[in-house]
């Protein structure tokens, strides 16, 4: 693959784009603008809700972003939602139930449109007082579809709680993690950031082998499957979680080191 080149660059964010400052550096600022003027663009691929990412359309200015692990495609641009893949009622009801039972010290909240809602007893890590931020009952909360369900345990180790969720959940909703904490992030069936960007590259006249996609968590490996199936390169940050760094096609600095531009200027353009 020595004369390979992507025709799109897809990237997540956290852990990968970001640096420790929650900023874009200049240096992935600037290789990510060479890519642009030679006509590749940047799509990036989050489980951020789009109430979270203004502060990387500030960054950026225009694009587009898979957001909430594939259910929401943001412009950023405008800031307008082009499409939504959410949880239904019904399923919402089914796993909350099940997940309730299996485990009472499960805790919920959701995410739609601009709003997060949680379970008085759910302890969010972020937003705690930002606007769109409220607490609702169970009931309250799955009585309209969402972009994501949130389940958290306080307690249980991550991996356990999250095959647990898994188990639970079965075909009835997809389940990943992108979180160092015990929280599972719920979608629709069948949907992940691979769907997402699946639908965009189409749209673009684009496969997998046309990609390179950086990532560094579980909510990753869907996306990376597909495209080092269809002859891309999955490129996992040095930062990444074991299971990422093992599915990858390769691995790149840190995203603490500018691990993404590194990567990029080490390709022909």
């Amino acid at each position: 693959m020595a004369d390979w080149r992507p025709s799109l660059i897809v990237s997540d964010i956290d852990g990968t784009l970001l640096g420790s400052d929650e900023v874009i550096s200049d240096t992935t600022l600037a290789e990510l603008g060479r890519w642009a003027e030679a006509g590749v663009p940047l799509l990036l691929a989050t489980g951020r809700p789009p109430r979270w990412m203004l502060g990387i359309r500030e960054q950026l200015g225009s694009g587009l972003a898979v957001c909430c692990n594939g259910a929401v495609l943001l412009d950023l641009e405008s800031f307008t939602v082009l499409e939504e893949h959410p949880v239904t009622t019904d399923v919402l009801r089914e796993v909350t139930g099940e997940l309730r039972r299996r485990e009472p010290d499960t805790w919920f909240a959701v995410e739609y449109g601009d709003q997060f809602r949680h379970e008085p007893i759910y302890q969010p890590r972020w937003d705690v007082d930002a606007p769109g931020v409220s607490l609702a009952t169970l009931e309250e909360m799955v009585a309209q579809p969402v972009a994501k369900l949130l389940a958290r345990h306080e307690h249980l180790p991550r991996e356990q709680f999250v095959e647990m969720v898994a188990e639970v959940v079965g075909d009835a909703a997809t389940v990943t993690n992108s979180s160092t904490d015990a929280l599972a992030e719920i979608s629709a069936r069948g949907v992940t950031k691979a769907t997402g960007l699946a639908r965009v590259a189409a749209e673009r006249g684009l496969g997998p082998a046309d990609v390179v996609y950086f990532g560094d968590m579980p909510n990753d490996l869907a996306a990376f499957d597909w495209v080092r199936q269809g002859g891309g390169r999955a490129v996992a940050m040095a930062n990444a979680h074991p299971d990422v760094l093992a599915a990858a096609t390769d691995v790149t600095d840190a995203h603490t080191a500018d691990g993404v531009a590194v990567f990029l200027a080490s390709l022909p353009r």
